[in-house]
């Protein structure tokens, strides 16, 4: 199961194409809403109980983007950070926020928008222990090709 975790009801605009691509995997997931910011006993709480529950977490924010950085700080699970795009900066923020992060707290990091990439990846995490999700994984990929 992957952990789908977003700082603001806003973003789930685009996290839901993470969602909708496990969906079309076969892969199992939860949607959870935090700030980083303005509930950080949640995301704590979040980070701290994902080990057992979840192979990876797939974490999206916007602005300051720490939502990633915070949860890569407290699991050793794999974290994929989905960088929002801003009215502000484009998105550019969020990027640097999410990318940025100091030795010891690695989170891989998708294209602004890139929920779908990170979905893609999840799956591709789970795959390594599962033939189900490698099978499923490998003919999604094989249509991408047209």
């Amino acid at each position: 199961m992957i952990g789908i975790i977003m700082g603001s009801q806003s973003d789930m605009e685009i996290m839901k194409e993470a969602a909708e691509v496990l969906d079309k995997l076969g892969v199992a997931y939860d949607l959870a809403v935090a700030s980083a910011h303005r509930n950080p006993e949640k995301v704590s709480a979040f980070a701290r109980n994902a080990a057992g529950k979840y192979k990876c977490i797939i974490a999206g924010a916007g602005k300051a983007a720490h939502l990633p950085g915070v949860i890569a700080g407290q699991t050793t699970l794999p974290v994929i950070g989905v960088p929002i795009k801003t009215s502000d900066l484009g998105g550019l923020d969020s990027l640097l926020s999410i990318v940025q992060m100091p030795q010891g707290v690695p989170v891989a990091t998708v294209a602004i928008n890139g929920a779908r990439n990170a979905g893609i990846l999840a799956a591709q995490i789970c795959a390594l222990s599962d033939a189900k999700i490698a099978k499923a994984v490998s003919a999604y990929k094989e249509a991408l090709k047209g």
